[in-house]
Formats: C-alpha cells, structure tokens, sequence
C-alpha cells in the first residue's frame, strides 16, 4: 500500500474533519495553504464541504499530496502536529499513554467504510510506546500527529521524541508505518 491510497473506495471523511483542518489547522500556516487545499478538494468534486456530510476519502487524500508538492517539505509534519489542538477527541486522556491509545478512536470516529485503516498503541516501557499507522495518509503528517498527542500529556520537563523504526514504512509500499516514541 502506499500514502495517499485508499484502502478501499468506498472509505468516507466526515466534513467536520476536513473543514477544521482547513479551517482551523491550515489557518495557522496562510490563507494560501487553505487555498491550495480547497482548489485541490474542489478538482476532486469535493466543493465547499459540509460540517454535516461525508466526502470520499481518496478526495481528501489527494488534497494532502497536493499539499506535499506544492508546498515545504516539513509541512505535513506540522499539519499533523496542528491536529490534537483543533480536532475532537473521544476523552481527555489524563497520560501520554492513553493520548496514544486515543489516536485510533478519534480516526474511527472520523472516518467510515470497510477498510478504513488504523492505529494501533502498545506500550513498550514506563516512557516509550509504539504507534503502527496503518492508513493511507502521509508519514509525515502521521509523525507530527503522534508527537503532538504525546507532547500534550508528557510532564514539562520531558523532551518527546518520535522515530519512525518499522520494518516496512508506507513510502516504501509497506502496509504500516511504526513509530517508536519516547517522553
């Protein structure tokens, strides 16, 4: 598999998803990423998207790559950094862990279909865990996620450090992508 394919055609992101990442995340970055956002969304038949609906995945998807050439590099990684700040999420988990562990609920949450994808949490010691990405999204965007969820439980003195350590990586045309993080 690789970033920017769906799974399956018939996966759906909830518009509330997509408007507050245009909306509220890209906001913080220019009016021009938004732009380039919407003008991609808008090539993919998805035009002014709807708190209220539902929009093809793989519309979405092709919005981020878009993203990815046109603009810096590192800016999926902040993308996804952004998320934790603007997004709804299922709790308020009071540790890293269970922030972790909160990452697939909230993408379960947000998306719809057969095979919509995952992540999975395992708790490696008292300070490192693993999150396996298993969706299509960029492995950028998904390392910004992850640090950004641990940095907002991790105590203040703790310096949060995310490596991506998998034997297989997406950009590779693996299924999943592991990412080994530390607090």
């Amino acid at each position: 598999m690789a970033e920017y394919d769906a799974f399956d055609d018939g996966v759906d992101v909830h518009g509330q998803t997509i408007r507050t990442v245009i909306d509220d995340a890209l906001a913080r970055f220019s009016a021009e990423y938004q732009q380039l956002a919407r003008d991609a969304l808008a090539e993919n038949g998805v035009v002014e998207p709807s708190s209220d609906e539902w929009y093809p995945q793989q519309a979405w998807l092709n919005a981020f790559e878009i993203l990815a050439e046109e603009t810096e590099p590192h800016i999926l990684d902040r993308l996804g950094e952004q998320i934790p700040d603007v997004a709804d999420w299922p709790s308020e988990p009071a540790t890293v862990e269970e922030h972790l562990a909160a990452i697939n609920e909230a993408y379960q949450l947000n998306h719809r279909g057969d095979d919509i994808g995952s992540y999975q949490f395992e708790r490696v010691d008292e300070q490192t865990a693993k999150v396996t990405s298993r969706t299509p999204y960029p492995c950028p965007y998904d390392r910004g996620l992850v640090r950004a969820v641990a940095q907002q439980n991790a105590p203040v003195e703790s310096f949060v450090f995310v490596e991506e350590r998998g034997d297989e990586c997406r950009r590779s045309g693996g299924d999943t992508c592991t990412y080994t993080v530390s607090w």
